[in-house]
């Protein structure tokens, strides 16, 4: 059985923290190979880059993240109560 708790929390954090990463990285380097587009198509209202956008990609990150951990534990618990073999 999996905690839902820690594993929403651990992937908001996750993409959250991966979404950091991609702006720190985008800012190193030429600007030809940034993501800055997959950006922009995947976090509704991202452009790339200001202060309030940052913010709003963060928070959509982290949004996704805790979305996909409760739907995930949520359907790993279920299956696994009811494939239980003991």
């Amino acid at each position: 059985m999996l905690n839902v708790k820690i594993v929403t929390t651990s992937l908001a954090l996750f993409l959250a923290f991966s979404f950091t990463l991609c702006i720190i990285y985008g800012l190193m380097i030429p600007q030809n190979f940034h993501m800055h587009t997959f950006l922009e198509a995947v976090l509704p209202g991202f452009k790339w880059l200001s202060v309030g956008s940052f913010i709003l990609g963060l928070f959509e990150s982290a949004a996704w993240g805790a979305y996909i951990g409760l739907v995930y534990s949520l359907f790993y618990n279920f299956f696994s109560r009811r494939w239980k073999t003991t």
